[in-house]
């Protein structure tokens, strides 16, 4: 599959809306494209927090790894923008909310629905790392519902082209694996790794090394010993093993038979991996969409009035995208 080739854009072509969610780097609001009706969903980043904040290789990444990714797990940049206070990400928009909140709202999942995301995550890791990207993470926060009831991953602020190891620190501490931990360097088992966190979260509800100190989650992962609740699936209970091993030399994913050892588990025993990747698989959820720009299945939040300092350009590292 080729790239998907984003397009530089002009923000006067979009009528901005609600805002759908907020991080450290700006916000992200709903957008309706003038000339066709589509509704888009707009990542606004502060240009000087990214300054102040020296993520400018990250944000970098980030447009170079969107700008060449086409898959139907993934999210799909369709452009981007500036002006002197923003960089501004033009991305489908995904009606369905996040999984963070499905999860959330339900408990748990149920051992079919848990094995269907799982696979999805599955096959959009495969892709990457075959491109050698790292994504680095994976959360439920991260990843999207469509209106169809499949996944589609975003927010790739943390995703790196790389063929061997990598040494920053990044992540959610819940789903840190111990390698980025002891900083040893670490590469594509960390993917893994958050795919093992997962699962266990969406079967019990809860992270397997929670804690409400980060540091008593650190030392919990670094101890590896993982409790699972009585009534969770016994062949889940074995890949969650196999993914959960500190040992990269034991971690499946990274052993000689590489994502295979995964999809021939025998939790994914009945998984038809080409239906899924066509979307023939009937979801066991759809979540309910009443129109095109529907944005209830998001969180409401209070409109920003506050506007960014615009950076000089002689200062802007982003002023010859």
């Amino acid at each position: 599959m080729e790239g998907f080739k984003a397009k530089q854009v002009k923000l006067t072509e979009f009528d901005v809306m609600n805002t759908l969610g907020t991080g450290s780097f700006g916000r992200v609001r709903l957008a309706k494209q003038k000339s066709t009706g589509e509704y888009v969903a707009l990542k606004m980043l502060k240009k000087a927090e990214i300054l102040r904040l020296k993520q400018v290789d990250h944000i970098i990444s980030e447009n170079t790894i969107l700008s060449n990714i086409n898959h139907p797990f993934l999210i799909k940049m369709i452009g981007f923008t500036q002006d002197d206070r923003f960089l501004y990400f033009v991305l489908e928009y995904v009606a369905g909310g996040e999984l963070f909140t499905y999860l959330r709202n339900k408990g748990k999942l149920d051992n079919p629905e848990a094995l269907f995301y799982a696979a999805q995550v599955v096959s959009m890791f495969e892709y990457l790392h075959n491109k050698n990207i790292v994504y680095r993470d994976l959360k439920p926060e991260n990843i999207l519902i469509g209106s169809d009831g499949y996944l589609k991953l975003t927010d790739f602020g943390f995703a790196k082209y790389c063929d061997s190891r990598t040494y920053t620190l990044c992540g959610t501490p819940e789903y840190l694996a111990p390698e980025i931990l002891l900083n040893k360097g670490h590469g594509k088992p960390v993917d893994w790794w958050c795919l093992g966190i997962l699962i266990y979260e969406m079967l019990a509800g809860i992270d397997p090394f929670n804690d409400e100190d980060p540091m008593a989650i650190y030392q919990k992962i670094l101890k590896g010993k993982v409790k699972f609740p009585r009534n969770f699936d016994k062949n889940a209970k074995s890949l969650v093993k196999h993914l959960l091993v500190a040992d990269l030399t034991k971690r499946y994913g990274n052993l000689k038979g590489g994502v295979n050892d995964i999809k021939t588990h025998r939790w994914f025993a009945d998984m038809d991996w080409d239906a899924l990747f066509h979307k023939k698989i009937p979801p066991t959820y759809k979540p309910v969409v009443k129109g095109k720009g529907d944005t209830s299945n998001y969180s409401s939040y209070p409109d920003s009035t506050e506007l960014p300092k615009p950076i000089k350009p002689a200062d802007d590292p982003f002023i010859n995208w």
